[in-house]
Protein backbone atom coordinates (compact mmCIF):
# COMPACT_ATOMS: atom_id res chain seq x y z
CA UNK A 1 0.00 0.00 0.00
CA UNK A 2 1.29 3.44 -0.93
CA UNK A 3 2.43 5.46 2.07
CA UNK A 4 0.45 8.57 3.05
CA UNK A 5 1.55 12.01 1.88
CA UNK A 6 2.75 13.98 4.92
CA UNK A 7 2.52 17.78 4.67
CA UNK A 8 4.12 19.93 7.37
CA UNK A 9 2.89 23.50 7.91
CA UNK A 10 4.95 25.68 10.26
CA UNK A 11 4.99 29.37 11.09
CA UNK A 12 4.65 31.83 13.92
CA UNK A 13 1.80 31.97 16.38
CA UNK A 14 -1.45 33.00 14.63
CA UNK A 15 0.30 33.20 11.24
CA UNK A 16 -2.50 31.36 9.42
CA UNK A 17 -1.35 27.75 9.67
CA UNK A 18 -4.80 26.47 10.55
CA UNK A 19 -6.46 28.42 7.72
CA UNK A 20 -4.10 26.92 5.14
CA UNK A 21 -4.45 23.44 6.63
CA UNK A 22 -8.22 23.74 6.41
CA UNK A 23 -8.13 24.97 2.81
CA UNK A 24 -5.94 22.06 1.71
CA UNK A 25 -8.05 19.53 3.60
CA UNK A 26 -11.30 20.86 2.14
CA UNK A 27 -9.86 20.79 -1.39
CA UNK A 28 -8.83 17.14 -1.33
CA UNK A 29 -11.40 15.65 1.02
CA UNK A 30 -13.66 14.68 -1.89
CA UNK A 31 -10.85 12.77 -3.60
CA UNK A 32 -8.65 11.48 -0.78
CA UNK A 33 -8.94 10.81 2.92
CA UNK A 34 -7.34 13.68 4.84
CA UNK A 35 -6.40 14.09 8.51
CA UNK A 36 -5.09 17.25 10.19
CA UNK A 37 -2.84 16.83 13.24
CA UNK A 38 -2.02 19.83 15.42
CA UNK A 39 1.31 19.91 17.22
CA UNK A 40 -0.42 21.99 19.92
CA UNK A 41 -2.20 18.84 21.12
CA UNK A 42 1.19 17.35 21.97
CA UNK A 43 2.13 19.83 24.67
CA UNK A 44 3.58 17.89 27.58
CA UNK A 45 1.18 16.74 30.27
CA UNK A 46 1.32 18.87 33.44
CA UNK A 47 -1.17 17.08 35.68
CA UNK A 48 1.44 16.73 38.40
CA UNK A 49 1.96 20.51 38.63
CA UNK A 50 0.02 23.16 40.51
CA UNK A 51 -1.65 25.82 38.35
CA UNK A 52 0.85 28.42 39.57
CA UNK A 53 3.66 26.25 38.20
CA UNK A 54 1.86 25.57 34.92
CA UNK A 55 1.59 29.30 34.34
CA UNK A 56 5.38 29.58 34.48
CA UNK A 57 5.90 27.13 31.60
CA UNK A 58 7.34 28.61 28.43
CA UNK A 59 4.81 27.28 25.94
CA UNK A 60 6.68 28.85 23.03
CA UNK A 61 9.86 26.80 23.53
CA UNK A 62 10.35 23.46 21.74
CA UNK A 63 10.88 21.75 25.11
CA UNK A 64 7.20 22.35 25.94
CA UNK A 65 6.21 19.70 23.37
CA UNK A 66 6.33 15.91 23.57
CA UNK A 67 7.71 15.41 20.08
CA UNK A 68 8.61 11.78 20.75
CA UNK A 69 4.93 11.06 21.36
CA UNK A 70 4.02 13.00 18.21
CA UNK A 71 6.59 11.11 16.14
CA UNK A 72 5.30 7.79 17.44
CA UNK A 73 1.80 8.71 16.27
CA UNK A 74 3.01 10.01 12.91
CA UNK A 75 4.85 6.76 12.30
CA UNK A 76 1.70 4.81 13.17
CA UNK A 77 -0.26 6.83 10.62
CA UNK A 78 2.50 6.28 8.06
CA UNK A 79 2.05 2.55 8.61
CA UNK A 80 -1.73 2.82 8.24
CA UNK A 81 -2.41 2.34 11.95
CA UNK A 82 -5.06 4.40 13.80
CA UNK A 83 -4.10 6.54 16.78
CA UNK A 84 -5.79 7.98 19.85
CA UNK A 85 -4.50 11.52 19.72
CA UNK A 86 -4.17 13.59 22.91
CA UNK A 87 -6.12 16.82 23.26
CA UNK A 88 -4.81 19.85 25.10
CA UNK A 89 -6.82 21.90 27.60
CA UNK A 90 -5.65 25.49 27.05
CA UNK A 91 -7.74 26.83 29.92
CA UNK A 92 -6.15 24.52 32.52
CA UNK A 93 -2.73 24.43 30.86
CA UNK A 94 -2.44 20.66 30.73
CA UNK A 95 -3.43 17.66 28.67
CA UNK A 96 -7.14 16.89 28.61
CA UNK A 97 -8.54 13.58 29.83
CA UNK A 98 -10.20 13.23 26.43
CA UNK A 99 -8.55 11.72 23.37
CA UNK A 100 -9.50 11.86 19.72
CA UNK A 101 -9.52 8.69 17.65
CA UNK A 102 -7.82 9.32 14.29
CA UNK A 103 -7.94 6.86 11.43
CA UNK A 104 -5.03 6.69 8.96
CA UNK A 105 -5.46 8.72 5.78
CA UNK A 106 -3.94 9.19 2.36
CA UNK A 107 -3.00 12.76 3.28
CA UNK A 108 -1.81 13.80 6.74
CA UNK A 109 -1.36 17.53 7.43
CA UNK A 110 0.79 18.37 10.45
CA UNK A 111 0.65 21.99 11.62
CA UNK A 112 2.53 23.68 14.43
CA UNK A 113 5.11 26.20 15.53
CA UNK A 114 8.05 23.80 15.46
CA UNK A 115 7.10 21.40 12.69
CA UNK A 116 10.22 22.43 10.73
CA UNK A 117 12.44 23.05 13.76
CA UNK A 118 12.79 19.39 14.74
CA UNK A 119 14.96 17.43 12.29
CA UNK A 120 13.30 14.11 13.14
CA UNK A 121 9.91 15.52 12.18
CA UNK A 122 11.30 17.22 9.06
CA UNK A 123 12.72 13.92 7.86
CA UNK A 124 9.29 12.34 7.46
CA UNK A 125 7.63 15.30 5.74
CA UNK A 126 7.03 15.09 2.00
CA UNK A 127 6.16 18.80 1.64
CA UNK A 128 7.41 21.47 4.04
CA UNK A 129 5.51 24.78 4.19
CA UNK A 130 6.29 27.91 6.20
CA UNK A 131 3.57 30.52 6.70
CA UNK A 132 5.23 33.94 6.89
CA UNK A 133 2.96 36.65 8.30
CA UNK A 134 3.80 40.12 9.63
CA UNK A 135 4.45 40.19 13.39
CA UNK A 136 1.84 42.88 14.08
CA UNK A 137 -0.85 40.89 12.29
CA UNK A 138 0.12 37.74 14.19
CA UNK A 139 -0.03 39.53 17.53
CA UNK A 140 -3.51 40.96 16.89
CA UNK A 141 -4.80 37.55 15.79
CA UNK A 142 -3.23 35.85 18.83
CA UNK A 143 -4.70 38.46 21.16
CA UNK A 144 -8.22 37.93 19.82
CA UNK A 145 -7.90 34.13 19.83
CA UNK A 146 -6.46 33.80 23.33
CA UNK A 147 -8.95 36.20 24.92
CA UNK A 148 -12.02 34.87 23.09
CA UNK A 149 -11.24 31.16 22.86
CA UNK A 150 -8.70 30.31 25.55
CA UNK A 151 -9.86 32.35 28.52
CA UNK A 152 -6.78 34.56 28.71
CA UNK A 153 -6.75 38.16 29.95
CA UNK A 154 -5.46 41.03 27.84
CA UNK A 155 -2.61 41.58 30.32
CA UNK A 156 -1.61 37.91 30.21
CA UNK A 157 -1.49 37.82 26.41
CA UNK A 158 0.59 41.00 26.18
CA UNK A 159 3.05 39.87 28.87
CA UNK A 160 3.43 36.44 27.32
CA UNK A 161 4.04 37.93 23.90
CA UNK A 162 6.70 40.33 25.16
CA UNK A 163 8.46 37.86 27.46
CA UNK A 164 8.38 34.61 25.49
CA UNK A 165 6.45 34.53 22.21
CA UNK A 166 8.45 37.17 20.34
CA UNK A 167 11.80 35.95 21.69
CA UNK A 168 11.11 32.28 20.96
CA UNK A 169 9.82 33.12 17.49
CA UNK A 170 13.06 34.88 16.63
CA UNK A 171 15.19 32.14 18.19
CA UNK A 172 13.44 29.00 16.94
CA UNK A 173 10.52 29.55 14.57
CA UNK A 174 11.90 32.14 12.15
CA UNK A 175 15.19 30.24 11.56
CA UNK A 176 13.24 27.09 10.67
CA UNK A 177 11.96 28.90 7.55
CA UNK A 178 15.17 27.90 5.76
CA UNK A 179 13.99 24.28 5.76
CA UNK A 180 10.74 25.05 3.91
CA UNK A 181 10.04 23.92 0.36
CA UNK A 182 7.45 26.67 0.05
CA UNK A 183 7.07 29.97 1.94
CA UNK A 184 3.58 31.45 1.99
CA UNK A 185 3.47 35.20 2.74
CA UNK A 186 0.36 36.73 4.38
CA UNK A 187 -0.95 33.35 5.52
CA UNK A 188 -4.44 32.12 4.68
CA UNK A 189 -5.27 35.28 2.73
CA UNK A 190 -2.74 34.51 0.00
CA UNK A 191 -5.04 32.96 -2.57
CA UNK A 192 -2.37 32.68 -5.27
CA UNK A 193 0.05 30.80 -3.03
CA UNK A 194 -2.67 28.47 -1.78
CA UNK A 195 -3.80 27.73 -5.35
CA UNK A 196 -0.21 26.89 -6.30
CA UNK A 197 0.12 24.62 -3.26
CA UNK A 198 -3.12 22.85 -4.08
CA UNK A 199 -1.99 22.35 -7.69
CA UNK A 200 1.35 20.88 -6.58
CA UNK A 201 -0.24 18.58 -4.02
CA UNK A 202 -2.82 17.51 -6.58
CA UNK A 203 -0.08 16.59 -9.06
CA UNK A 204 1.57 14.38 -6.42
CA UNK A 205 -1.74 12.76 -5.50
CA UNK A 206 -2.73 12.54 -9.19
CA UNK A 207 -6.21 13.99 -8.66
Amino acid sequence: MKKPLIIGIAGGSASGKTSISRRIAETFNDFKSVQVIKQDDYYKNQDDMEMSERLKTNYDHPFAFDNDYLLCHLNDLLNWKPIDKPMYDFVNHTRSDKKEHVEPAEVVILEGLFVLEDSKIRDILDIKIFVDTDADVRFIRRLMRDVNDRGRTLEHVVNQYENTVKIMHEQFVEPSKKHADVIVPIGGENEVAIDLLVTKIGSILKV
